[in-house]
């Protein structure tokens, strides 16, 4: 896909690897929508990609919030224009230090899906069929090894990104033959607020920078075309490859 001129539409994009995608996808040309809780970091990013020469918007909003969803894509439409990539990078833990399955209350389980499952499905529904009439449209899935290595304590989180990776391969299988394309993207563990409040012991220099990564998948959307729709990328592996 090319990134310059696009419309790009980033959830969680007040810090960590959204903040940063989203300096770099505005680097190089996209036109971006960055959607976070906290006005205040979000306003921040928006303002230092601005003043870098970039076009970047803040909305602040909750995708955690079903009312929230179609608010957010036509504003960010309204924005930058018809929406070409959509990254569903927004994701809870849930409360920390994280709990048992056991420990769990049922409303923080809830949260978290609303966050990570819900979120990405109601905000792919409202963007998704415009992107299928004009026949061409990316979204990205921002998972994690929690959604397939059964870590003790990280039970609500991989839940809800093991159902958002095959969540991105059943839309890959329905709109196939409509022109929009779906890859998952594990980032690795990258030294961010949240592996900080998750895992508070981590040693922080061995761990990736958000920036990097976010070069990695500014790399894998550049070479889309030439990934299967529905596949799952390790960001770590595809900087070997490339």
């Amino acid at each position: 896909m090319k990134i310059h001129g696009a419309g790009a539409l980033i959830t969680g994009g007040s810090r960590g690897l959204g903040a940063a995608l989203g300096r770099e996808l505005a680097r190089r040309g996209a036109r971006v929508v960055l959607v976070a809780r906290g006005g205040d970091e979000l306003d921040a990013v928006v303002n230092e990609i601005r003043a870098a020469g970039g076009e970047a918007h803040a909305l602040v909003a909750d995708v955690g919030d079903k009312s929230s969803v179609y608010p957010i894509a036509g504003a960010a439409a309204a924005l930058v224009g018809p929406l070409d990539l959509l990254v569903h990078n927004a994701s809870s833990l849930g409360p920390t230090p994280l709990p048992l399955l056991l420990d769990t209350p049922c409303e923080d389980f809830e949260a978290v899906l609303a966050v990570n499952l819900l979120g990405p499905f109601r905000l792919t529904k409202a963007v998704a069929g415009s992107m299928a009439l004009r026949g061409r449209g990316l979204v990205i899935h921002v998972t994690s090894d929690a959604a397939a290595v059964p870590y003790a304590r990280w039970g609500s989180y991989g839940v809800s990104k093991a159902a958002l990776e095959h969540l991105g391969r059943i839309w890959a299988e329905e709109l196939k033959d409509a022109g929009v394309r779906f890859i998952t993207i594990d980032p690795g563990e990258m030294d961010t607020a949240m592996h900080a409040a998750a895992m508070p012991e981590a040693d922080r220099s061995a761990l990736a920078r958000p920036r990097d990564v976010a070069a990695r998948i500014a790399g894998i959307i550049d070479s889309d075309d030439a990934i299967a729709s529905g596949s799952r990328i390790e960001a770590s592996a595809w900087r070997q490859a490339s």
